[in-house]
């Protein structure tokens, strides 16, 4: 340190500032692994059930709010982390992204038949081959998935850290 130490709300001020989520991550009784369709979003048309943390709540509670409001699959833990993403900001949002996607299992047939889409965010829901879904999405979100199926199947948690609003 070259000077005297900053205040505290002086030194909060020069720091990157983040959004945090969570989102869970299914398969079906085939292990395929499960995604929603997005209405809202043309960039990242296939996502988990998840989303942005509200003020003063905690990534596993996030996805499980998230999960129940988009599926209505509820979802009791214990939270199990199959990966923490990370993306630098970009013109599209001014600020980095962190998240968690949790293990959410795997859902029966009539599990997934019985998905309750809330309409204002989702359309559909596939359950697809991890190969299948390559020509259904950008490259880094295909990147993400392997990386996040790879998870599930060695028990090693992923970082992935290209999530980048610009990339």
């Amino acid at each position: 340190m070259s000077g005297p130490w900053l205040p505290v709300e002086e030194y909060a001020a020069t720091l990157p500032k983040a959004t945090v989520f969570g989102s869970l991550f299914f398969t079906d009784e085939c292990d395929r692994p499960v995604h929603l369709h997005a209405t809202y979003s043309a960039e990242h048309p296939w996502q988990w059930p998840g989303g942005t943390s509200e003020p003063g709540e905690r990534p596993w509670d996030t996805a499980v709010r998230e999960t129940a409001e988009e599926t209505g699959l509820l979802v009791p833990g214990p939270a199990k982390l199959l990966a923490a993403v990370f993306g630098l900001p970009g013109a599209a949002w001014p600020y980095a992204t962190s998240g968690f996607v949790f293990d959410g299992g795997r859902l029966t047939d009539r599990q997934v038949a019985g998905i309750t889409l809330a309409p204002e965010e989702h359309d559909e829901v596939r359950a697809l081959r991890l190969h299948q879904w390559r020509g259904l999405m950008p490259a880094h979100d295909f990147a993400r998935l392997a990386a996040v199926m790879n998870a599930r199947r060695t028990g090693v948690a992923a970082y992935f850290d290209t999530w980048d609003w610009d990339g």
